[in-house]
């Protein structure tokens, strides 16, 4: 039985139960603690009820429980999942009329910036940024504490930026960031050339959100020729016409299939008019809201009360399975390799360490990594072409000023942030739309005096 205590780290949100599937499902983990933290105390209660059901019916033995202070939460943590921000997971649930994420974007879109996702990279990433950064900083003081050497997960958006905060400004040795963007630009190009997704070999290159394949192997056989050749000849799907179109110009396939993330690295966004977003973007939903509709003010406030909220919630948790296989992330596998010492390979979010040589070292890259008893390393790719390193440079660069200005509260260097984005506008436009975002979450932002 295992001897590992796991922390839930806003362990009410929704994503855990996607977690505590992987968890239950993990044999080198069975017995684990696993604790639940979150200012929502009622719902992370909820929360631990269905993990425990959960790991019932698996057979995991797990002593789960929730708690509101964070101090007992991570004494002794062996491992930390989090899922905190001014966000969440996806950016799911956070589009609600009122909500300080889509009062970002409609800040944003009155000074011609019109976002559909808003959780990596322009103003309403960057104001996510802000928001978390204290929180995680504020957490890894007390792990620093109370588990130091403990392995830090993190499913939480702006990927890259919340990782980079915590490898610079804390002592934590070892932060992972997790998603499924990877996962799925594999699946796509396996569809397009006919065979199963497991038998690629791929190399990419990139950042979260924004990589590009750079080989592709079948069986020892080269298929970038061929993905090229299909590429060109069919007529891709309605969400995927930008990623065809730079794909084409690139020469190097772009990984991540969905356009409604690609077009927020590119200054496309700040030359829409009136909201009408190119490739059919206007139509996209995040959260349920109808992108088009909401900066066209169609889409009023309802009054949800505290008792709707947590009837939904428990309704939705009275629904949630155990998982017939792995989920896309894998994290069981990746904290059972983890726990063993095991030799695995993973897809995940950490420092490049040399791993791309000709982009910074300090730079949060989406990579494969290996497991093993230290913890885990990036496997070495390759040196970026030209037109990828120049866009990844910027993207980096941005990131890394908004880590310093959340850090800090630094106003200019949040200026600064907001002239180096992709989607920058003129500079008597931004210090404008600086000055209302950053009031907009006044009470979120204790660095910001």
């Amino acid at each position: 039985m295992a001897n590992k205590k796991i922390v839930c780290l806003g362990g009410g949100a929704l994503y855990f139960t996607g977690v505590f599937g992987d968890l239950a499902v993990t044999e080198e983990l069975k017995g684990s603690e696993i604790v639940l933290y979150d200012i929502d105390l009622e719902r992370a209660k909820l929360m631990a009820k269905c993990g425990k059901r959960l790991s019932d019916e698996a057979g995991a033995n797990f002593k789960i429980y929730a708690t509101g202070n964070l101090s007992q939460a991570v004494d002794g943590a062996t491992f930390a999942i989090g899922d905190i921000g001014g966000i969440g997971g996806g950016g799911g649930g956070f589009y609600k009329p009122g909500g300080v994420h889509m009062q970002d974007v409609l800040i944003s879109a009155r000074y011609g910036i019109f976002q559909v996702v808003g959780d990596t990279a322009g103003p309403a990433a960057m104001m996510a940024g802000f928001r978390t950064i204290p929180i995680y900083l504020n957490i890894c003081r007390e792990m620093e504490k109370r588990c130091p050497n403990v392995i830090f997960i993190n499913h939480a958006n702006p990927m890259a930026i919340l990782c980079r905060a915590m490898n610079k400004c804390s002592r934590l040795k070892n932060v992972i960031g997790i998603c499924h963007g990877v996962q799925g630009g594999i699946k796509y190009a396996a569809e397009i050339l006919e065979v199963p997704a497991e038998e690629l070999d791929t190399v990419w290159i990139g950042t979260n959100h924004y990589y590009w394949f750079t080989k592709i192997y079948h069986q020892g056989k080269d298929l970038y020729p061929e993905l090229r050749k299909r590429m060109a000849t069919r007529k891709p799907p309605k969400e995927s016409i930008l990623h065809a179109k730079l794909s084409q110009i690139y020469g190097y396939q772009i990984v991540y299939p969905d356009d409604s993330h690609i077009i927020e690295f590119y200054p496309f966004l700040a030359q829409v008019k009136d909201g009408n977003l190119p490739y059919g973007l206007s139509k996209v939903k995040e959260g349920g809201i109808n992108i088009s509709r909401m900066y066209k003010g169609e889409i009023k406030e309802k009054p949800f009360t505290r008792e709707m909220i947590i009837k939904e919630y428990k309704k939705y948790l009275s629904k949630v399975a155990l998982p017939k296989s792995p989920s896309v992330e894998s994290l069981g596998s990746l904290i059972g390799a983890l726990t063993t010492g095991t030799r695995h390979i993973h897809i995940v979010n950490i420092p490049n360490k040399g791993t791309v040589p000709n982009l910074p070292d300090t730079a949060v890259l989406e990579v494969e990594g290996v497991t093993d008893s230290h913890c885990i390393r990036p496997l070495y790719l390759e040196e970026a072409p030209l037109v990828l390193k120049g866009q990844l440079e910027k993207i980096i660069a941005w990131q890394e000023l908004v880590v310093d200005a959340g850090v800090k509260g630094d106003k200019k260097l949040a200026l600064q942030a907001l002239m180096l984005d992709p989607q920058a506008i003129l500079p008597e436009k931004a210090e404008p739309m600086l000055d209302e975002l950053l009031a907009n979450s006044k009470e979120l932002l204790p660095q910001f005096k």
